[in-house]
């Protein structure tokens, strides 16, 4: 899949999962590293820079949802593959 298929189905994925998602200039706070997830009033975001590339929201989006639940809704599977290194890589870092 290219990057911006990817980042769409990722996109899908967390509007199934009830996570807005949220593209913003955020160049004027400073250096963000171009996003990530936040809790705010009790819903969850993904914010993501509006200048970043494809790629780099791909890694936004499967950074953030695979600290989520996501067996229970369709993913490609690609996506799913994804998803799941980036869970293991982040388990071994805790580790």
């Amino acid at each position: 899949m290219k990057p911006e298929q990817l980042a769409e189905a990722l996109e899908n994925a967390a509007s199934q999962l009830g996570v807005k998602v949220r593209y913003e200039n955020l160049a004027a706070a400073g250096p963000t590293g171009g996003g990530g997830l936040c809790k705010v009033k009790g819903e969850w975001f993904i914010i993501i820079d509006k200048k970043t590339a494809p790629s780099e929201r791909v890694s936004i989006l499967g950074e953030s949802l695979a600290t989520m639940d996501t067996e229970n809704i369709f993913l490609p599977p690609k996506v799913r593959e994804m998803l799941a290194q980036r869970r293991a890589a982040i388990q071994k870092s805790l580790s």
